[in-house]
């Protein structure tokens, strides 16, 4: 695409439209990049720290009237390239819109701006006696970019992805513009879902600036199992029962391997190594919630026998905050761990059926060898949505590249004949798009890039992300 270039004079209006506008040397240099820098880098010319509604439409529409690329950032969690300003412009950053703007207890939502952590809306919610049940591992995410990449997390199995839980949204468009989308009400039947369509479009639509959220009560109780296994595949046949039987709230695989690591990074060993001989490969762990502990445990005794049934070596429960806390500290550094020991890192984060879980990753694990790759996996056992690492500490940047392109081609493939998909909830981006062309085909990419010049006919905002390539 031909964009125009930013000039002092647009600088000038940019800067009467909105309070925090930055250039040269004052841009945060983090805005160069999201956590998978392997995806490139490039600076905005101009970085915006908007704090209304207002703000973003008000430098929106400059842009649009002068035809510069806009890129819309979060927290800037994200793993697939999405709020990497790879045309330079103007980048638009939300987190200063972070007020927690009212709760309605009688229809069961809460009011946010895009920029609220994830975790202080969880803690918020929790004060109330209710839960926001969407919990994405990165816990410090903008609950927008949450939004913009339909982000599921390990409560899904259970409760649903974020997409579930969006009653409406404010969004400023490509042309400045201001619409509003969805409503409070939990059925429509109103023509075509724009709300459904703006979830997950990864800011390539629109700018979405405040959300109204579904919120449920929050479970009385809870606890996890940490179940060992000798090897991944007996712990992964075991899946299909325990969401069909046990209802858990969350349901995750690991390989000892990538536990390790975790444990060497925050510094503590939760799980167990060996059991009565035997030596750990894998482990499920799995939380089960309810309206006593009463009833949490007869559930928990009950699941707790039949794994050790189907080939679980032992079960370990955490019944209190501090033990829960515990169990799960290793799972949510996962990402860290591999980043701390690692030179070179990519990810997919596929999903699969979960009945094809087991001989899927059995397939990626024998194409990482034919590649000479280091993989790591772990992920979302009760929906099927993995996450795949390469690694690399010994190959030069332009060699893992060329590895992991074709490692990709080869899973993603296998990933599409066996009934999945490219991405579960980190979203396509960047990184991603080749992908998700050879996945869907050239006939849906053509009608996602339809919608795309509907809603941004200048195809200036997020260029280069989720269904076309510069």
């Amino acid at each position: 695409m031909n964009y125009n270039q930013v000039t002092p004079e647009i600088i000038d209006q940019i800067k009467a439209a909105a309070q925090f506008v930055y250039t040269g040397a004052d841009i945060n240099p983090d805005y160069a990049k999201d956590e998978m820098p392997i995806y490139g880098t490039r600076m905005p010319d101009v970085a915006v720290q908007a704090t209304s509604t207002e703000e973003v439409a008000a430098v929106m529409k400059i842009c649009y009237d002068n035809n510069i690329p806009v890129t819309p950032r979060g927290a800037g969690t994200g793993l697939a390239g999405g709020a990497v300003p790879l045309c330079g412009g103007v980048l638009i950053d939300t987190m200063k819109m972070n007020k927690i703007l009212g709760y309605d207890m009688e229809n069961f939502v809460v009011n946010i701006q895009a920029g609220v952590i994830l975790n202080d809306l969880a803690e918020d919610c929790l004060s109330k006696g209710m839960m926001y049940p969407p919990d994405p591992g990165e816990k410090f995410a903008c609950v927008g970019g949450n939004v913009a990449t339909n982000a599921g997390g390990m409560r899904a199995v259970k409760y649903g992805a974020t997409r579930d839980y969006v009653r409406a949204m404010t969004v400023v468009l490509p042309t400045g513009e201001i619409t509003h989308l969805g409503a409070t009400v939990s059925k429509t039947s109103s023509g075509y879902s724009l709300l459904n369509l703006m979830i997950g479009s990864e800011g390539t639509l629109g700018i979405i600036t405040e959300l109204t959220l579904k919120i449920i009560p929050a479970p009385k109780a809870a606890a996890s199992m940490i179940i060992p296994f000798e090897d991944l595949k007996s712990a992964l046949k075991l899946v299909p029962m325990i969401k069909t039987n046990f209802n858990p709230q969350a349901c995750e695989f690991m390989e000892r391997e990538i536990v390790l690591a975790s444990e060497r990074f925050i510094g503590k060993a939760t799980f167990p190594k060996t059991v009565d001989g035997v030596e750990v490969g894998a482990y499920l762990l799995v939380t089960i919630d309810g309206n006593s502990m009463d009833e949490v445990y007869e559930v928990v005794e009950k699941a707790a026998e039949m794994v050790l049934e189907g080939g679980a070596v032992d079960v370990l429960i955490a019944d209190t905050p501090d033990k829960m806390r515990d169990a799960w500290a290793a799972r949510s550094s996962f990402l860290e761990a591999i980043l701390e020991e690692t030179k070179l890192l990519d990810e997919c984060d596929v999903v699969v059926p979960v009945d094809k879980i087991a001989d899927y990753l059995e397939f990626v694990n024998k194409t990482g060898e034919e590649c000479e790759l280091i993989i790591k996996s772990f992920g979302h056992a009760g929906d099927g949505n993995l996450h795949i690492y390469q690694c690399s500490n010994d190959l030069e940047e332009e060699e893992f590249k060329k590895r992991v392109d074709k490692f990709f081609e080869i899973i993603y493939k296998e990933a599409t004949d066996c009934g999945g998909l490219v991405s579960g909830e980190h979203g396509i981006g960047s990184g991603k798009v080749k992908y998700l062309l050879e996945s869907v085909g050239e006939t849906n990419m053509k009608i996602m890039e339809g919608i795309k010049r509907v809603f941004d006919p200048k195809m200036i905002l997020n260029p280069g992300k989720v269904c076309y390539f510069l």
